[in-house]
């Protein structure tokens, strides 16, 4: 039995903030400029084996690895938004749009910026979701809960591995954007609960979560039906 979503005055107060909160997220990286020169194609050593791209090493091969999550991201709120689930509430079509423009936005500056850098760019990847049914809220939000705290994880893992300053403070100002995405996504789930910075993604230090390349795509390389491959030393 499929349910209307009910938004008290309370509840459309906070989703209020909540949708402000996300949009003043995004400015930041919007204006940030999609132009990034100042890498040497000679850092980085590529291979194409039998047609399947490789990332590459270096910061460019962090580049890419971040622009493979951010196309994923993209191509699933992409997906929500041009077929909202069923009993969608206004506010919460409101959120997920919001989310849908700032993944569009991340993932289109790491094309520009690996463009201004080399010429190896990673291309546009082919998705899959045979366990999501995005006619359904819990689908929907389970799924977008699982992609935001494991694009988190990513790029906490992932900063120690850049060498460019002006790499890793834009690699910085995105994890931001995408932990507030994480958090808005849980306290949709669990409204008004600590869930939002749950101690399955803060550590006993108070910190999020790092996870190495090997464990993110153990986690969303399931959704990913283009194949790629890294050498293992350039990024992990």
């Amino acid at each position: 039995m499929k349910k209307t979503i009910q938004v008290s005055n309370q509840g459309a107060t906070l989703d209020t903030g909540r949708r402000n909160f996300l949009k003043l997220s995004g400015i930041g990286i919007a204006v940030a400029g999609l132009t990034l020169i100042g890498c040497d194609d000679d850092n980085f050593d590529y291979t194409q084996n039998n047609g399947i791209f490789d990332l590459g090493t270096g910061d460019v091969g962090v580049l890419n690895y971040a622009y493979a999550l951010e196309q994923l991201e993209a191509d699933f709120y992409t997906k929500v938004v041009n077929n909202f689930y069923t009993g969608i509430s206004s506010a919460e079509k409101e959120i997920l749009t919001d989310l849908y423009h700032h993944e569009v936005i991340h993932r289109d500056f790491f094309k520009a910026a690996i463009s201004g850098a080399t010429n190896n760019v990673l291309p546009t990847l082919e998705f899959q979701y045979p366990s999501v049914n995005f006619n359904d809220r819990n689908s929907v939000l389970a799924t977008a809960k699982a992609l935001e705290d494991t694009g988190v994880a990513a790029y906490n893992a992932a900063g120690k591995y850049i060498s460019n300053p002006a790499y890793l403070v834009l690699a910085g100002k995105i994890v931001s954007v995408e932990a507030r995405h994480a958090a808005a996504i849980r306290d949709l789930i669990n409204p008004g609960t600590a869930a939002f910075s749950g101690d399955d993604v803060i550590n006993a230090n108070g910190l999020d979560v790092a996870k190495e390349p090997k464990e993110i795509v153990m986690a969303a390389g399931g959704f990913i039906k283009t194949p790629f491959t890294w050498k293992e030393q350039g990024i992990n």
